[in-house]
């Protein structure tokens, strides 16, 4: 058993066996039949908690929901492993610290699951690489550029990057670049040559420094010929991306989320798996 809590905790080799499971995931029919996966999401959450508790479902297993204030106690966190891990065979996190993931993982033998911190969003990174195999096979020699600020999505987009060996840059105003990712606050210049163009959500606070980084199907029209727009939802129309481009075949569409459910499905499946 092993938890899933950053991509960079993995061989490249590791990943793509969880893409293989998720290609194959019909042959996992009831894998977690008796089994239990508690799941710690906050009330905001709509496609992570979604797709993993009908992935669970679909498998044959329970899921048991808490808000992650849950955790937020005076017992030490520990104690609290100690005794969940008596009926749990999973745990699946979304909490602010990563800390607190790994204090959990540490004081457990079942797997513990990332599904977003301040620092990674590594499950929706699976999804998303995961389903840019299935239409470019070139999808690990592929250019990819972050425009947005330093945030989790941001370093995600890092932290798979560094673990899938592609290569990323970051484009944004000087003072949100990400420490360790090569950086342009020229959007014109920087898109040229790119094929996959990721966005995050501009918090209201800076909106007004990114007022010039909106990603328009013009601004697209200057990448590779045949790329790809994946902004991070939520995304809002006027903001970090345009009506057009959304509107436009540049947009990666709606489906590309689906496999959300079949990736987040394998990593339970890889995790729980007895490599003894």
């Amino acid at each position: 058993m092993q938890s899933f809590i950053r991509l960079t905790d993995f061989k490249l080799d590791d990943l793509l066996e969880i893409f293989e499971i998720a290609d194959n995931i019909e042959k996992y029919d009831g894998y977690l039949k008796g089994k239990t996966i508690v799941m710690f999401f906050p009330a905001s959450s709509i496609r992570t908690r979604v797709s993993f508790e009908k992935g669970i479902y679909l498998l044959g297993g329970q899921s048991i929901l808490f808000d992650p204030a849950t955790l937020d106690k005076k017992e030490d966190i520990k104690d609290v492993c100690g005794y969940l891990q008596n009926w749990a065979d999973a745990v699946v996190v979304r909490y602010k610290d990563i800390k607190m993931l790994d204090k959990m993982a540490d004081a457990m033998d079942i797997p513990v699951v990332n599904v977003m911190t301040d620092d990674n969003h590594p499950c929706e990174m699976m999804s998303d690489l995961y389903s840019l195999s299935k239409i470019r096979a070139s999808f690990l020699e592929d250019e990819y550029l972050f425009v947005g600020a330093s945030g989790n999505i941001g370093k995600a987009w890092q932290e798979a990057s560094e673990a899938f060996g592609f290569s990323l840059s970051q484009c944004s105003p000087d003072q949100y670049a990400i420490p360790g990712v090569k950086h342009s606050c020229d959007l014109k210049d920087s898109i040229r040559g790119k094929d996959i163009v990721c966005t995050d959500t501009i918090p209201g606070d800076i909106l007004k420094d990114f007022a010039s980084y909106q990603i328009t199907k013009d601004i697209m029209e200057q990448a590779r010929s045949g790329a790809i727009l994946n902004p991070c939802p939520p995304f809002y129309r006027g903001e970090e991306v345009s009506e057009d481009s959304i509107d436009s075949d540049f947009f990666a569409g709606y489906e590309f989320k689906k496999n959300l459910l079949k990736i987040q499905q394998a990593i339970l499946i890889y995790c729980l798996a007895d490599r003894a």
